[in-house]
């Protein structure tokens, strides 16, 4: 699904380079943000878990702008993972678009709840997932008893996507 005209927004394989340097880049930043590396409690994502992995390019310049993927954590439940976009482009409606997108593919595979973490370093990822129509829910799988772990979720129906698209 195609929310914004300026972007295009593709499936990717995790093991993409352009998507494995965006992830780098928000490792980087969250290693920054929380003052040291060991801030994602879990396994980290990967190929074997992603339902799907998006990557946002800029039509205009083809440069890449953000990223995202859906990590299933059961037939009908997915959380967003590695959700980012790279800082100049932000407040521009790129993350929304990214999270349409995903919403999108989550509902064309059966997904009809979806969930997401952000941490007490990263105030902007909470305010983004409420002001996308997630509500805050208990902590989840590897974040149950995490203090710094703020968790939502959503449900997923037709008219998702579209509504995300216009927050």
């Amino acid at each position: 699904m195609q929310t914004n005209p300026r972007l295009s927004i593709r499936s990717v394989t995790w093991s993409n380079p352009v998507g494995a340097d965006l992830r780098r880049a928000q490792q980087a930043e969250l290693d920054a943000r929380f003052g040291t590396p060991d801030h994602e409690p879990g396994t980290p994502p990967s190929s074997a878990d992603c339902a799907v992995f998006l990557v946002a390019y800029d039509k205009a310049s083809g440069q890449p702008v953000g990223c995202g993927g859906l990590r299933l954590l059961d037939s009908v439940t997915a959380e967003i993972k590695r959700l980012y976009v790279l800082p100049y482009t932000r407040g521009s409606g790129v993350a929304s678009s990214i999270l349409a997108a995903l919403e999108a593919e989550a509902y064309k595979q059966g997904i009809t709840r979806v969930k997401a973490e952000a941490g007490s370093a990263q105030p902007d990822g909470r305010n983004f997932y409420q002001n996308s129509g997630f509500e805050p829910v208990p902590n989840f799988g590897a974040y149950i008893g995490v203090a710094h772990s703020y968790c939502y979720a959503k449900v997923i129906d037709s008219h998702s996507a579209a509504h995300t698209a216009m927050a």
